[in-house]
């Protein structure tokens, strides 16, 4: 997998485009800046749009390519990101966020479960994570996305991941995707925002 990532990113200019994500850019405009963690972040077009409003950002992926071009990105843009190589698999939570932020990370339920975890544990308390990916449905659509019904999403299994969470939404919805060459078209999705309990 990884190196069919690092073939696609070498491969093409953005795989996703330069602009970021337009649910993320909704949740990033309306929401104070503060530290952001962006897992799976690719070539980094939500990580740079989050820089540039004033957020602290990390990121990390398992592919060096997308690791280079993020970072050219970044500097073409004259801002800073952190970014790191690092495989979802090992990713343990060692320090607490305002947002954590998953765009289009598709996993295998065991593996989806555990990382899952370790994405609530990286939440400060009052702070959000943020979620868009292919749900279900977008088997019958074009515009990207795993082939594997195991690798899409559902609403109530992505809630449950996610028990303590104040749901600010969670819902499939269906929309025409503008994100590069990969993500073109009509579209299955699911898009969810939560707070974490001031408590926890």
């Amino acid at each position: 997998m990884q190196e069919f990532w690092n073939k696609r990113y070498a491969e093409n200019e953005m795989v996703f485009g330069y602009k970021p994500n337009q649910f993320f850019k909704l949740f990033i405009d309306l929401h104070i800046s503060g530290t952001l963690l962006l897992p799976a972040e690719g070539e980094g077009r939500n990580a740079v749009y989050a820089a540039e409003k004033g957020w602290q950002v990390d990121a990390f992926d398992f592919s060096a390519t997308a690791k280079e071009k993020a970072l050219k990105y970044a500097a073409s843009k004259n801002v800073p990101i952190n970014y790191t190589l690092q495989n979802i698999a090992e990713f343990v939570a060692t320090k607490q966020y305002d947002a954590v932020a998953l765009c289009y990370v598709h996993l295998p339920e065991p593996l989806r479960n555990t990382f899952h975890q370790e994405v609530y544990k990286a939440v400060k308390p009052g702070g959000f994570i943020f979620l868009e990916a292919f749900a279900k449905n977008q088997l019958q659509y074009n515009s990207g996305g795993p082939k594997d019904i195991d690798m899409l999403y559902a609403k109530a299994d992505i809630c449950k991941d996610f028990p303590l969470l104040d749901f600010k939404t969670c819902e499939e919805m269906e929309l025409v995707l503008d994100e590069g060459p990969f993500h073109q078209g009509k579209a299955a999705v699911l898009r969810l925002i939560g707070q974490k309990n001031e408590e926890f």
